[in-house]
């Protein structure tokens, strides 16, 4: 890539004593704190080049005055931020996909921090890419990612659903478009693709993220594939959204599943697909609060009814914590749900449960689920882990870009 403008040009941020360590070993946020002095007062979304105390380069990266989060780095050498910077960035990331993924319709094509572009997301299905910017400087260069994204990827179309809230955090406002709709196509918001053996109809203008969520894409088959293993075994999917866990279980023997969610539109898609899969008849969608009904039926046996017992428990939740000062409560809730739908698990049936957020690990997750397990007096055999999938990369140096983690638990029978 060849470098058009002077180093001169680039304003200069340099850090403080002590703070280049953290970004040298790849870590790509540079706080307000972390910054002695900015040379040529940069405007919010140039790019600005990075130096230690003894103003050693470390990288470029794109600056914003109204964040805690100053500069994004976008790269360790000193390059032109345009159209084939972004193109030579995202072939690099659908290769890795292509290698790791086959022929898989859906993915994520780029996850920020960790494809090197902090502040994108690209999510694809089939033909149609939804794009979310989340930083002042990749939404000024919009243009540049479609760009780049046509020549890259050729689709259809591409949309931008650009509600996160990290937009808001950087002072930007929500805007859903179309971006780029090739001449002749008819996309409209509902795009039919296969995601393992199930036919999906997504609705990319609803929904969760860019539309749902890529990243338990193997986990559902996976899942399934525990339930396959099980004699037609009665299913719980608990955050059900758009029904993922549940209609692959439905797919792979079970005899019958309760998934529930709060989202009406969520459930409306998920019977959709169920009927388009003819899984109808053994899918029962309920909507409402999934705390309020696990109190519901676990009140049943507190006073000696009966209350229905599942073989096989699914407990995928929206993260419970934003920031480290939510922490406690967070873990609070997560032991709540655990203690409930436990006392709905039947002897030898399989618990299954996710966090997916970056601030509680594995091993504080699992010492929650296990506290949960006590109070019930029961003892649970773990069987199988879960993470995030090759289109969700990990940057080890990056701890944010790992928060997806997960368990599958037999309740032992002693």
């Amino acid at each position: 890539m060849n470098q058009n403008s002077s180093e001169r040009t680039w304003p200069t941020v340099h850090l403080r004593h002590g703070e280049a360590d953290r970004i040298q070993a790849g870590h790509p946020w540079i706080y307000s704190r972390n910054i002695s002095k900015i040379t040529h007062d940069p405007s919010d979304g140039a790019v600005v080049q990075v130096r230690d105390h003894r103003r050693r380069f470390l990288g470029l990266g794109f600056y914003h005055s109204g964040s805690k989060l100053q500069v994004r780095l976008i790269s360790r050498s000193k390059v032109s931020v345009d159209t084939e910077f972004f193109r030579q960035r995202i072939q690099t990331a659908l290769d890795w996909r292509q290698r790791h993924l086959g022929s898989r319709a859906c993915y994520r094509l780029v996850n920020s921090e960790s494809d090197g572009l902090s502040g994108l997301v690209v999510d694809r299905y089939g033909d149609v890419l939804v794009v979310q910017t989340s930083s002042f400087g990749m939404d000024q260069r919009l243009d540049m990612i479609v760009e780049a994204l046509r020549e890259v990827v050729d689709p259809l179309a591409i949309l931008e659903r650009n509600n996160s809230t990290g937009r808001k955090m950087e002072g930007l406002p929500e805007r859903h478009s179309v971006l780029y709709s090739k001449e002749g196509s008819d996309v409209g918001s509902k795009v039919g693709v296969e995601m393992n053996t199930l036919s999906w109809e997504i609705d990319v203008e609803q929904g969760h993220k860019t539309a749902v969520y890529l990243d338990q894409y193997e986990n559902y088959q996976r899942v399934a594939d525990l339930a396959a293993r099980m004699d037609a075994p009665r299913v719980l999917d608990c955050f059900t959204f758009m029904g993922g866990f549940a209609l692959h279980c439905a797919k792979e023997g079970a005899s019958s599943v309760i998934a529930i969610d709060q989202s009406e539109e969520a459930l409306q898609t998920a019977a959709a697909s169920a009927e388009r899969n003819g899984l109808a008849d053994k899918c029962e969608w309920v909507h409402g609060n999934v705390f309020d009904w696990l109190k519901q039926q676990t009140s049943r046996s507190d006073e000696g009814e009966k209350a229905a017992l599942f073989d096989l428990i699914i407990l995928d939740p929206p993260s419970f914590t934003r920031n480290r000062s939510s922490i406690p409560d967070a873990l609070r809730g997560y032991k709540e749900i655990h203690l409930r739908a436990m006392r709905l698990l039947k002897p030898d049936g399989v618990l299954v449960t996710f966090c997916c957020s970056h601030h509680i690990d594995a091993l504080t997750f699992e010492g929650t689920v296990l506290s949960a397990a006590s109070d019930n007096r029961c003892v649970l055999r773990r069987v199988e882990t879960y993470g995030q999938p090759v289109d969700h990369p990990i940057v080890p140096t990056i701890p944010e870009s790992e928060y997806l983690k997960g368990f599958a638990y037999q309740r032992m029978e002693l």
